[in-house]
């Protein structure tokens, strides 16, 4: 791969890879130095991709960082900022960033395999299949985690519109 390829590969691929590292992560740093290592990656391996596209594929490297990280930190990091697209005015900045926050907190919850089926099926709108790909898991296994990933965000849901009431 020369470096124009790489370069379109980058502009092409970097915000979904970024997205992807920041549901994960929680954290717009972190996320930023996935995506940076996740391209370092990608042209440091320069072999054979293993998925059927080249997008589930850096998402693969990107989780498969992540995971690392986590082992070597031991711990989960806490969400400290977050961007959302405003409503109206600064009443609506802070309702979204609130709303996003909430999302990203109870996000960070879920298992990590739960997650990321979850966000690369409804962020990054991938087949299950792909998703089992990334993953490295059964097709079936794949639809299982999205699954039950969904149904623990509505009871959590469901339970704060109740306190709400």
């Amino acid at each position: 791969m020369n470096k124009a390829a790489f370069h379109d590969l980058y502009a092409r691929y970097a915000p979904d890879v970024y997205r992807f590292a920041l549901w994960l992560s929680g954290s717009p740093a972190e996320a930023d130095d996935l995506t940076a290592e996740t391209f370092v990656r990608a042209w440091a391996g320069r072999g054979k991709i293993r998925t059927e596209t080249v997008k589930a594929y850096l998402f693969a490297i990107a989780r498969n960082l992540f995971l690392q990280q986590q082992r070597q930190q031991k711990r989960q990091v806490a969400l400290t900022q977050a961007v959302g697209q405003t409503q109206s005015g600064p009443h609506g900045l802070v309702e979204d960033r609130l709303a996003l926050a909430e999302v990203l907190a109870l996000l960070q919850d879920l298992p990590e395999s739960e997650r990321s089926a979850l966000v690369l099926r409804v962020q990054h709108e991938l087949p299950y299949e792909e998703i089992a790909r990334v993953l490295g898991i059964s097709l079936s296994l794949a639809k299982v985690k999205v699954h039950r990933a969904r149904l623990k965000l509505a009871h959590v849901r469901t339970a704060w519109e109740a306190s709400e009431t």
